[in-house]
This record gives C-alpha cells, structure tokens and sequence, in this order.
C-alpha cells in the first residue's frame, strides 16, 4: 500500500494521473455504464494506522470520500448507489471506535439534509439493514434523511448499516412464512419474485448490483447482498477506502465493461 501511495503521488505531481483520468473517462463513458453499482468501503482503520492517525479518525476521511463518489456516478449516469458501511458483526468493535463511526453518519445525515444535496438532485435515500442496535439519534437522522428524499425517483442511494446479508434474507423468510400461515399465500406461490419483494432492497427498480467494488485488497464479500449478487460482477481493488479516487472509480467499470457478461448462458 504504502508503494501504491508513493507512486500514486509522483503521479499527480507530474500530471500523468489527470491526463489519464481524462483519457479513462472518455473511454468508459463509450462502453456500457451499469445501473446499479455497490461498493464495500473498507480499509479506514488501516489507512489511519499507516498515517500514525488513531484507528478511528479514518472514518471521518472515508465519509468525505462517499460525497465524491455519488458526485462520480451522478455525472456517469449510474442510478443507484449501494454502500456498506457498517455490518451487524461491526457492532462487535470497540467501544469508542462506534461512537466515532456513529457521530461521523449523524454529521454527514445532518449536512445531506441541511444542503438538500440529495433532494435537488432527486436522489431517494434509504438505510438497509436492522437499524435497532444503533443509538436512538443517529436512527432519528437517518429516518428524517430518508423521509426527506421519500418522493424522489431520479436515483437511489442505500446505506447498509447494522446489515448481514445472511439476516436479510432470514427476515424474508420470516416474512414469507408468515403470509402462508395466514393463509395469503400458498407454498407453491413462492417464487424468487416473491422473495425478492421481501428483501431490504425492493423499493429498487433494479435490486441485482451490475458491479460490486471492494477496496482495501480483501479478496471476499463479508456477507454483502448474497441474494441480489447472484450475477454481479465483481472488481477488488487494492486501495484503502480514505485513498479511492476517481481514476479508480473509473478503472473498475471499465474492468466491469470489458467483462462478457453470459448470466449462465
């Protein structure tokens, strides 16, 4: 990482990474741009670490990264947004680091509503996941986010926070076994429609991520929308999420874009 970082910076200081980020750009926005793309920030902690910064003050540089990136897929198109942010398993983490991670949400809640960024760019805002272990201010904000952006249809922006994929769909099942137990559904009108109608994902027109990005190196999915990424494409960076970039943005689609995408056939 740290070579990544040197080579990163000699870039911009010669101008090479704005002369490709262009030649990059132009060529992605040729191809096939996804409807629906998914990101799993990672590598805060780690990013802090190799700057002598407390663990937890990484949060706060990843959250600013977040505005950039709806910026980035705003202007290529990209109707949905879907980040993990933070998975019921996170819950575990130290003390102090959660409380950081939570003031950092209820801040950036607080500023998406303040400057209607969302709002006048007709972007719905939803959470998805168990939000009930979270403090009752920071599901306060995130409600009065979502209630704000509740008419809009323009895109769709979704934060997994408190989330497991493997609950998600444990949910649904309950859901659904319990429409058949009142006697609103019989067994055999249970389908994949009907599951997916039941997921945290069915207000969206177009649930299944086109691509799913993962930064920081790691090489697995940490439970992230196990139903709906059935088809996605995926693309590991190895980049920490404090230090994602446009050009980097722009390389995992055009990754996404040079794939043939067959869907079994």
């Amino acid at each position: 990482m740290k070579l990544h970082s040197l080579i990163r910076k000699l870039a911009r200081i010669l101008g090479i990474e704005r002369f490709y980020a262009w030649i990059l750009e132009r060529e992605v926005r040729e191809g096939n741009i996804p409807e629906h793309v998914a990101v799993i920030m990672d590598g805060n902690r780690r990013w802090a670490s190799e700057r002598g910064l407390p663990k937890h003050e990484g949060y706060y540089y990843g959250a600013n990264k977040v505005e950039e990136l709806l910026k980035w897929s705003r202007d290529l198109g990209i109707k949905t947004l879907t980040l993990y942010a933070l998975s019921l398993e996170n819950l575990r983490r130290p003390k102090e680091e959660l409380e950081t991670i939570f003031k950092v949400m209820e801040e950036k809640a607080d500023m998406l509503i303040d400057k209607e960024i969302l709002r006048e760019e007709g972007i719905r805002f939803k959470v998805i996941g168990d939000t009930s272990p979270l403090p009752k201010s920071l599901r306060e904000k995130l409600k009065a986010l979502e209630d704000s952006t509740k008419n809009c249809s323009s895109g769709f922006l979704n934060l997994a926070i408190s989330y497991s994929g493997r609950r998600e769909i444990v949910e649904a099942v309950k859901r659904i076994a319990a429409l058949v137990k009142e006697g609103k559904m019989s067994p055999e009108e249970v389908n994949e429609r009907v599951v997916e109608e039941n997921l945290f994902t069915s207000h969206l027109r177009k649930s299944d991520p086109d691509l799913i990005i993962r930064t920081s190196g790691e090489f697995r999915i940490s439970g992230f929308l196990l139903w709906q990424s059935a088809y996605s494409e995926f693309v590991f960076m190895d980049v920490y999420w404090p230090d994602f970039r446009k050009i980097d943005f722009l390389r995992a689609i055009r990754t996404y874009q040079k794939r043939d995408r067959r869907f079994g056939l």
